[in-house]
């Protein structure tokens, strides 16, 4: 009877540990899988919130959708302004804005038409009558900003492979007013890739083709590698001023799902242990995607990706008839 009981007990004991090990692994389970949606959630509305910011960027009233002109200029003196009768027209501003001259080392000034500072603002100050303005290039620190029409237009100069242009931007411009907004993959945590990155020599350089066929040089300070299903890749990354790496890509669905030329993406620099994250779920379109008045970069071979690329941004929508 006494060994009756002691098994009996026994029994009891051992079921009991057992529901309470597997309480404590369901609860542990439970815990792990609200600490997981926890974590997608919170990274679902990081990328959410870097689309609005992205949009907002591209809807800007000087931004890449208020383009409405891109006039490239020969060295010499040309007359500015929207009249017909100037040597570079364009396509918004006072009729006569003045004469620009363009000297072979790249130094440019605009000679006001008399009366026309009424008119206009130099990076934001009203100028004196008939002034003599320097235009610095983009390439040369802030870019100078000649604005008219109360400020909704402007143009600066740019410089690209040793050329010289001018960019026109219009606030009211129909692709900015009308723009039928954008559209992503879903979000794909699969594509949020740690990437090792492998410094070049200090101040290598490369050499990419513009949409234009422009040669141009960028600091390219290294390259990424990941593994991406089976497979082994390397980017080569560019560095354009602010210390990030930019790269430019194309992939198995561009010119399908996503932009024919390329996309783009940014990712931090690297970390102490040498490698970072490549999130192509913030993967964008150039902006020569939505205007043909911009000079865009051509993917380098090594970034034409051998994979489908299904996160970021798809191709642009079409402008409503």
């Amino acid at each position: 009877m006494k060994l009756r009981v002691l098994m009996m007990t026994m029994t009891t004991s051992l079921v009991l540990a057992a529901c309470g090990g597997g309480g404590q692994e369901a609860a542990q389970a439970e815990a792990e899988a609200r600490a997981a949606k926890a974590a997608r959630l919170q990274y679902e509305g990081e990328i959410l919130a870097w689309r609005d910011e992205r949009l907002a960027r591209l809807q800007r009233p000087d931004g890449w959708l208020s383009l409405v002109g891109m006039h490239w200029l020969a060295p010499g003196a040309t007359y500015v302004g929207s009249a017909q009768d100037n040597g570079t027209r364009l396509a918004v501003g006072p009729a006569q804005l003045g004469m620009l001259s363009l000297g072979k080392d790249g130094l440019a000034t605009l000679k006001l038409h008399p009366g026309v500072e009424t008119e206009v603002t130099i990076d934001g100050q009203v100028p004196e009558a008939e002034a003599l303005v320097t235009l610095v290039p983009d390439t040369r620190g802030t870019a100078t900003v000649v604005a008219f029409n109360k400020g909704d237009a402007s143009f600066i100069l740019i410089e690209r492979a040793g050329r010289y242009g001018l960019r026109v931007r219009n606030a009211f411009a129909r692709t900015r007013t009308a723009f039928p907004g954008l559209d992503y993959f879903d979000i794909n945590p699969d594509m949020r890739i740690v990437a090792r990155f492998e410094a070049h020599p200090p101040g290598q350089t490369v050499e990419i083709v513009n949409v234009l066929g422009m040669i141009e040089k960028f600091a390219n300070p290294g390259t990424l590698s990941f593994e991406k299903d089976g497979k082994s890749f390397r980017m080569e990354a560019v560095d354009e001023g602010d210390g990030r790496l930019f790269f430019t890509f194309a992939d198995r669905t561009s010119g399908h799902e996503t932009y024919a030329a390329s996309r783009m993406v940014y990712a931090d620099p690297a970390g102490s242990d040498g490698t970072t994250v490549l999130d192509f779920n913030k993967a964008y379109n150039p902006p020569c995607a939505f205007t043909p008045f911009s000079t865009c970069p051509m993917p380098l071979p090594e970034n034409r990706l051998d994979l489908r690329v299904e996160a970021g941004e798809k191709k642009p929508r079409p402008f409503p008839e």
